[in-house]
């Protein structure tokens, strides 16, 4: 025969694949992770999330997202209709992370879109105080790194200032109490950058991560006006109080808090519910459990062999990390 014939294929009969689909068809196989939300709602979509980052950068920062040329003539014709599409989108997506969630304001079904729509209404109300906060990250960024040209090129280049337009508007619909979707927006930047910021932390004006990778900046975190992270930097919990039936407690003030101008460089670890004096500066590798007051210099002992349950860090007012 030919063998550029066409042949009759006899369907081969796979056995199995029915017991493996059962077994993954299973109600109870997906309750702990879908909370019985499968086919009742829709759960909240990624690529939605990242059609609404995008259009947000291009109102937020326009021409350096979105069009690469903007004129000011039709500005307002096209910041207004990026608007219109982010609070519909938005609205739709907090629903459904409310749902997904078990959020209250789901549990009134007629009212849920109603809830959702002025959620996402109160968010779009804060932009402008988000574009200020973030034109201040970028000229921090500028002023503390002796190789940038520009704020604007902090925009363009810097992971920082990609993960902080993240995170001031996961911040916001944090505060709103809108589930699952800040979490997703900030997790968006941390797979792109390397910087872990949840975006319930408070983070205050001038703020700039040089570099950047491996920062890490824990949930109940509190910092200041102008300070400074380098790379490796953690702001993480010391340890994780547990209720009665061996379960974590959710909430606690657990991160350090850092007051203004505060610098820490590569590789700190500042762990546990402390509080870093203003203007202090900590050290590269330093790991830090306790507060320090205002003025500090706090750097790694050079050569010295740390006893059980001693911190391996000393305050100096002569030496200095950088």
């Amino acid at each position: 025969m030919n063998c550029e014939e066409p042949r009759a294929i006899t369907p081969v009969r796979v056995t199995g694949l029915d017991d493996v689909a059962s077994a993954l068809c299973r109600p109870e196989s997906l309750d702990s992770v879908l909370h019985g939300t499968l086919c009742d709602a829709p759960l909240p979509a990624y690529d939605k999330l990242k059609e609404i980052l995008d259009r947000l950068k291009a109102v937020l920062f326009p021409g350096y997202f979105g069009p690469s040329r903007v004129h000011m003539e039709s500005l307002r014709y096209h910041v207004t209709a990026n608007l219109d599409s982010i609070y519909r989108l938005l609205a739709e997506q907090i629903r459904r992370g409310g749902c997904f969630a078990g959020a209250d304001y789901t549990k009134d079904c007629p009212g849920c879109e109603t809830t959702s729509m002025d959620i996402a209404m109160r968010f779009m109300r804060k932009l402008p105080e988000i574009r200020r906060l973030l034109a201040l990250d970028a000229q921090a960024a500028y002023e503390g790194d002796p190789a940038a040209s520009s704020p604007g090129e902090t925009i363009f280049c810097y992971p920082s200032m990609q993960t902080m337009i993240h995170h001031r508007i996961a911040h916001e619909l944090y505060l709103l109490k809108v589930p699952v979707i800040p979490r997703i927006i900030a997790e968006m930047a941390h797979s792109a950058t390397g910087i872990d910021i949840h975006p319930g932390a408070h983070i205050g004006e001038n703020f700039f991560i040089d570099h950047g990778t491996g920062v890490v900046i824990g949930e109940t975190c509190i910092i200041g006006r102008g300070c400074r992270l380098y790379q490796g930097v953690t702001l993480g919990a010391l340890s994780f109080q547990k209720a009665d039936d061996g379960t974590l407690v959710k909430g606690l003030p657990r991160h350090p808090i850092l007051e203004d101008n505060v610098t820490v460089y590569a590789g700190a670890s500042i762990l546990g519910r402390i509080t870093i004096g203003a203007g202090s500066v900590i050290g590269g590798n330093v790991w830090l459990t306790r507060s320090v007051p205002p003025g500090s210099k706090i750097v790694q002992a050079s050569g010295a062999k740390a006893k059980p349950g001693e911190l391996l860090g000393k305050k100096t007012d002569s030496e200095n990390p950088a």
